[in-house]
């Protein structure tokens, strides 16, 4: 579809005014300034929370331009802290259908986002109970890699543990059969607290069985256990290691955790975290196994 000029996307506009209007930046840690013309956030500002140019903004606040992908959805419901209703809507007006829980594009929780927002000087991302990332701060994406972009099972990192070699690089060699026997207990926690039936579980599952017998000695053992909080160690392409705290608050209906990394105390990590807030995303060479690319980003799929 090649352009937008249907009474369904002139309300699209319409209504994404309407919730741009009503979010005070405060509300998302932006200043409020006396200069300001409109009650809420600016145009370009939501362009940039949703990582879209502003003139494609400006044409979907018109009810012109193209379709917006399913992706693009998602990132402005979380720009524009959206309900789970608003953001169904949302996909309505677009077209587009309303994607299954625990996707790439799942709806996360205006609360968590909040949350995920006032967290700028630490490494932080919101999961599901998949180990799926639904949005990571510049911190996190600078420790961890762009983790966004990935589809279908490898979207799940408990999924490209076991079945992609350049996903471990992110822990020391030593700590490997540890973070495997905790990712599989993990797992089952997680889908004992779905539904017996639910469909996306169990294919993780059944794929994982399928592609990965360490995998599938390590399901047998039949452990279960949530990962609440952690001190791990993580391995940075640049920094090398860094030790930390691993911190899991938990959605209400368990399908979803804000994850934040703290330095380890005793440790030089809190330097190190200090650090890595100046080099940011910066470009950094891929090396052989590291899993990185430019940029600080996973090497693709």
């Amino acid at each position: 579809m090649d352009g937008m000029g249907s009474a369904k996307y002139t309300e699209l506009g319409a209504f994404l005014r309407s919730r741009r209007a009503r979010i005070r930046p405060g509300d998302i840690g932006l200043p409020s300034g006396s200069r300001r013309r409109v009650p809420g956030l600016r145009r370009d500002e939501v362009a940039q929370l949703a990582g879209a140019s502003v003139d494609y903004y400006n044409e979907l606040e018109r009810g012109a331009g193209s379709q917006p992908s399913e992706q693009m959805i998602a990132a402005l419901a979380r720009a524009l802290r959206l309900s789970a209703d608003e953001r169904d809507y949302l996909y309505h007006l677009a077209d587009r259908p309303v994607p299954v829980p625990g996707g790439t594009a799942a709806h996360v929780h205006p609360g968590m986002l909040d949350l995920l927002g006032r967290l700028t000087a630490t490494p932080a991302q919101v999961i599901t109970d998949l180990h799926v990332v639904l949005v990571q701060n510049p911190l996190a994406v600078a420790l961890l890699g762009d983790q966004s972009g990935l589809r279908g099972h490898r979207a799940s990192f408990v999924y490209r543990w076991f079945t992609d070699p350049a996903a471990r690089n992110l822990y020391p060699e030593a700590d490997h059969d540890r973070q495997s026997r905790s990712f599989v207990a993990d797992l089952r926690a997680a889908a004992a607290r779905r539904d017996r039936k639910d469909a996306e579980a169990g294919s993780l599952i059944g794929a994982l069985l399928d592609a990965s017998p360490e995998f599938a000695v390590l399901w047998a053992d039949h452990d279960v256990a949530f990962r609440r909080d952690d001190r791990k160690r993580l391995v940075h392409p640049v920094l090398g290691p860094i030790e930390v705290n691993c911190l899991h608050l938990f959605s209400e209906d368990g399908r979803q955790r804000l994850l934040w990394f703290t330095p380890a105390v005793g440790t030089d990590s809190a330097d190190l975290l200090d650090l890595l807030a100046v080099i940011g995303t910066q470009e950094v060479a891929d090396s052989a196994g590291t899993g990185f690319t430019a940029g600080g980003r996973p090497s693709p799929p």
